[in-house]
Formats: C-alpha cells, structure tokens, sequence
C-alpha cells in the first residue's frame, strides 16, 4: 500500500495540500488547492481539509495499486468497487457494495488473506458461513457472482494466475416458483385498492403485467388516445431511498407498444381528468416535478417504488388477502393470458422478456394454445374497469 503525507504551503494566498508518496522507487509530490483563505483563523479549518483530501487521495491511488503482492483479498475487493463504478449502473454499483462492504468484509477482516493467497477453500468457508446465518442458496449465489467477477479481473490482468472461485461448490439453488392470483381473487383485489395510492399501479400491472419500474415509470406522452396504444420506454427505479429516473428499459426487448385496450383507456381518462382537477385544486401546493407522469398522488407526488412494494404486502395483510408480492402481479397477467389461450410467444413479448426460455421456464406447466388478439383476452376476463370489481 502507498502511504500519503501531507502539509499545508500558501499560495496565491489560498492554503495548498502538498502530498508526497514513493511510487514505482519514486518520491513524487502533488498539489491540490483547499480553496480555503490563508488568513488569521483558517489554519484548523485548512488542516481538516489536508486530512481530507490525504486520505481520499491515498485511497485513490491505492485503487490504481492493485498489483501490489501484499493486497488484503478485502482491500482488493473494495477496490475493484471503485474501478467498476463508472461503468455499471447505479443499481448494480450498489448492489455490489452491500455485498462487499456488509457480510464479506465482516468476515474476511483481520484473517490477512492476500489476494493472491485466496484458495477455493477460503471462498467455500465464507459460502458456508453465510448459509449459517440463514442466507439461502439464491442469496449467495448473488455473493458469488460478485467475487468471481473481481477475481475474474484479476486473473485477466495477470495478477492472479486462476480464479478460485470457479472451483467452489455453490449450495443447491431453489427452483422459483411464480405465485399469482385467479381472475376471481384479481377482482377482489381491483376493490380494496379503489381510491388509495395503489389503485393506479395495480390496476396497471394487473392488465399489462408491467414491472415495478415500468408502472412507475409511465408517463401520458406514452399514451396515445388517438391510435389507441402504450409505450413502454421510460423506467423509474429506487436505490437507497433515491430515484434513480432514466429514458430507457430494462432491456431493448423492454421497450415495447401494446395495445390501449378500452378498459385502461376508459381508466386512464378519467385519472387524466382527475389529475388536472387535483392541480387546480392544490395550486402552488401541486408538485410540478412529476406533471409528465400517470402514478402521482392527488398532490402530484411521483408514487415510490418501495411505498407500492411495501404497501402492497401491508394491504394484503390488512385485507387478509392471499399473500403475493407486486411483481407477482406481472406473473399473474401471464398466468391469466396463457390460461385463456395466449400462446409462450405472444406472452413473451407482451411482458417484454428478451429470451424466449424465460418465459417458457416460468410458465411451461400451464396449458397454451394460439390466439391472435392478446389484449382481447385479458379484456375479456375484466371486462369493464366497474365490471371487475363489483363483480
């Protein structure tokens, strides 16, 4: 590791961080700018900020330091975090470092494993531990991924010979099974959510088996009312309690068309409406920040994804309703559609999956035949949106 020191020089009247370090047999000294006055009172001040920026430039050199020979296995981890961040996206990134900074680094702290002394037995004992904390199989398959994709980089750049961990014996992963809702429970569902938050991105996925991101992510320019269709080429996301907003889809076979059939139409217009009499009513109270968007509340506020998550399970507790996640929503569109005669290929293209084995992996043990109007079918068990759920 390459150790950083630093002192405080004027110049231009601005206190300067100078930092020194030896690198490749070389001293080599830098100069950062604290923007801070030197003038009576701002020494203590400038200090901090020396210590700051010492320590955020040692850890960014170290990042580019991974060759070292004495490398913790830790440290290289949480170093290859810092390089792949530019590269990933935000969701992924920090999908990573939960893995890396939680379980991994409680474990592996203080046992002086270096990077290239890692064996398949290390990585197995940690894959062994988790699963005594209760973490299931699918849980560290995920922690798997991430370790072999850093080893992986490592290997490529020669600064480990083989990947241990591509000689590990991962648990026995759990077979998914997709839950889903009948028509009939659809419907009882379609009335306990009338009028709260949830009406919207139920009533939506319910039809169209969107995702998460898709339902939240709709915007009306998305709707045409004229040629009767629904885009879907605009997603929102949460990571960390932040929105994460972005004009694209999951994958290309995401972004897709559908039919605006009359029961979402009939639906949409008459929150369209609402929605512009919740403006005028609330005036300068109205969020502006979502006014492109369908799942807003009466103040205009964009529905989170975690609050439709986490309510939804809330509202079936509560209604005492069969228990089922809101993605579950998406596999009981597909369950309906391919029970009323849809057939794998239409399916998978109107939930948008990219491989056609996804779809026939998860749906294979229901009964399939052809039908040419997808959209009808599902419209025909709903009927109309007062239809489904009096009914």
């Amino acid at each position: 590791m390459i150790d950083v020191t630093g002192s405080l020089q004027i110049k231009n009247k601005i206190y300067q961080a100078v930092l020194s370090y030896k690198q490749d047999n070389k001293w080599k000294t830098k100069w950062v700018s604290t923007k801070i006055p030197a003038v009576k009172g701002n020494k203590k001040q400038a200090q901090a900020k020396l210590e700051e920026i010492r320590l955020q430039f040692q850890e960014e050199i170290n990042s580019d330091n991974i060759e070292d020979e004495k490398i913790l296995f830790i440290d290289y981890m949480k170093k290859w975090l810092k390089m792949i961040k530019a590269s990933v996206e935000e969701t992924t990134y920090n999908g990573y470092k939960g893995v890396v900074n939680g379980r991994l680094t409680d474990y592996f702290t203080g046992k002086n494993i270096t990077l290239q002394d890692i064996k398949p037995k290390h990585i197995q004992e940690f894959y062994q531990y988790l699963l005594d904390e209760g973490l299931s199989g699918n849980t560290v398959k995920h922690y798997h991924a991430n370790i072999r994709k850093a080893l992986q980089y490592a290997m490529k750049t020669d600064i480990i010979l083989s990947n241990p961990a591509d000689k590990v014996d991962l648990p026995k992963i759990e077979e998914y099974k997709p839950k889903f809702y009948t028509s009939d429970e659809v419907k009882t569902l379609l009335n306990e959510v009338l009028g709260t938050k949830l009406e919207i991105p139920v009533m939506i996925d319910c039809f169209y088996g969107f995702r998460r991101s898709e339902v939240i992510g709709l915007k009306w320019s998305a709707v045409d009312f004229e040629k009767d269709t629904i885009t879907i080429n605009h997603t929102i996301t949460q990571s960390n309690g932040k929105l994460i907003i972005r004009d694209k889809t999951k994958t290309k076979s995401s972004k897709r068309t559908l039919p605006l059939e009359p029961i979402v139409k009939s639906f949409l217009l008459e929150l369209k409406e609402k929605q512009e009499k919740n403006k005028g009513l609330c005036g300068n109270s109205y969020n502006q920040d979502y006014l492109e968007y369908i799942c807003v509340d009466d103040g205009g506020n964009i529905i989170r994804p975690d609050y439709v998550t986490e309510t939804f399970l809330k509202l079936l507790k509560k209604k005492k309703l069969k228990i089922i996640r809101f993605h579950d929503l998406r596999h009981t569109c597909a369950s309906i559609l391919l029970k009323n005669g849809a057939n794998m290929k239409e399916i998978q293209a109107w939930l948008g999956h990219s491989n056609y084995n996804t779809t026939a992996n998860l749906y294979a043990h229901l009964d399939t035949s052809s039908v040419n109007d997808v959209g009808k079918v599902i419209t025909n068990v709903f009927s109309t949106k007062k239809e489904a759920v009096t009914a």
